[in-house]
């Protein structure tokens, strides 16, 4: 499932190139190379420890295992892999994987949502989170989907504001690296609750305990 999520963020970041490729560009960070430090390193460490390419504590040097860790993340989502991180790899990164604040906020949407399901259940409701970072009808940023008006049904009534557990923050880990009980889908509902005539009438691809998984 990571490589289909990743085709669609290929084809759709392809689209957004046409479109404008100066403001894709400009959102990213300056562009780090081996033996650079500063704040943005951090935060590169940090996005590719979620994904399992970086495998020690995070510092704000950009060493030889951040170098390599940069390498292998470009040779598997088919970038030059000359280990510097440059808009382009900036750019894939920030579609694929969270920050700190990032994953906080996504293992409280899958408390808030999804705590009485199964663990696959929770990962689930996750990675429909980071399908729609993929997909170009959704807002760019893990904040800015979650958050989006009328979005999740927990972030209305306030479940959102709850504290996750551990289970929350490893689903979200799982969902990050590509793990993808939903297969694809781009929404989920209770059936027994959804009452929108619309959410009905998306192709339901699996259901996962209380809930339906659709695009």
């Amino acid at each position: 499932m990571k490589k289909q999520r990743w085709m669609t963020l290929l084809m759709a970041l392809l689209m957004l190139w046409g479109v404008s490729a100066t403001a894709v560009n400009a959102a990213a960070p300056a562009t780090l190379r081996y033996g650079d430090s500063g704040p943005d390193v951090p935060d590169l460490q940090y996005r590719l420890k979620t994904l399992g390419y970086f495998n020690t504590n995070v510092t704000s040097f950009y060493g030889p295992v951040t170098f390599e860790a940069v390498k292998q993340f470009q040779s598997d989502y088919g970038l030059t892999n000359d280990g510097v991180t440059g808009p382009t790899t900036w750019n894939i990164l920030k579609k694929v994987s969270v920050n700190q604040h990032e994953l906080d906020l996504l293992a409280r949407i899958i408390y808030a949502e999804a705590r009485g399901e199964s663990y696959e259940g929770q990962v689930a409701v996750g990675a429909v989170v980071m399908n729609r970072l993929a997909a170009l009808s959704f807002p760019n940023t893990i904040q800015g989907i979650i958050e989006q008006p009328g979005a999740f049904t927990a972030v209305d009534d306030g479940q959102y504001r709850l504290k996750p557990d551990e289970t929350a923050y490893r689903a979200a880990l799982d969902a990050v690296r590509g793990y993808d009980p939903s297969k694809g889908a781009l929404y989920y509902f209770n059936p027994k609750t959804a009452t929108s005539s619309w959410i009905w009438s998306r192709e339901q691809i699996v259901q996962i305990g209380n809930h339906i998984f659709a695009v």
